[in-house]
């Protein structure tokens, strides 16, 4: 019974330790759009969030409406509910990302996302604009 609780203990700890870790695919791999010309920025995201997580989808969000008003959708997916794993599958999120896509293409910019969001989200909003302009 003891070994079971230590068990239990360790799994629930692996899990805190790994549920806000950026992990996603870097490539720039295609996947489609729910219209053919529309550009969208994605934020996939685990249902416990940190403070970080929440940072990115908050500065995203906020860049992308700045920057594009409705011309850029900004939509975020949480990746344990159904619709948040079917989107995630369709354009090829592996894990918590942030996402441009647009047609056939997707540019990962999460690890952008955690490193500015909360400290510097003046830089994360030039990254954004940076990728999403040559797509638009």
């Amino acid at each position: 019974m003891k070994s079971l609780r230590v068990l239990g203990l360790f799994v629930f700890l692996i899990g805190l330790s790994t549920s806000c870790t950026g992990q996603a695919d870097n490539s720039n791999e295609k996947s489609s759009v729910e219209k053919a010309n529309e550009v969208a920025v994605y934020y996939f995201h685990n249902a416990r969030r940190c403070t970080t997580c929440k940072a990115v989808e908050a500065e995203s969000k906020k860049a992308v409406q700045e920057l594009y008003g409705d011309e850029v959708a900004f939509k975020a997916y949480n990746l344990e509910s159904e619709a948040g794993e079917e989107k995630a599958k369709e354009v090829g999120a592996s894990g918590q990302s942030l996402l441009i896509v647009s047609r056939d293409e997707k540019i990962n910019i999460t690890n952008e996302g955690f490193m500015n969001a909360r400290n510097n989200p003046e830089k994360l909003k030039k990254v954004i604009k940076e990728k999403t302009d040559p797509l638009i």
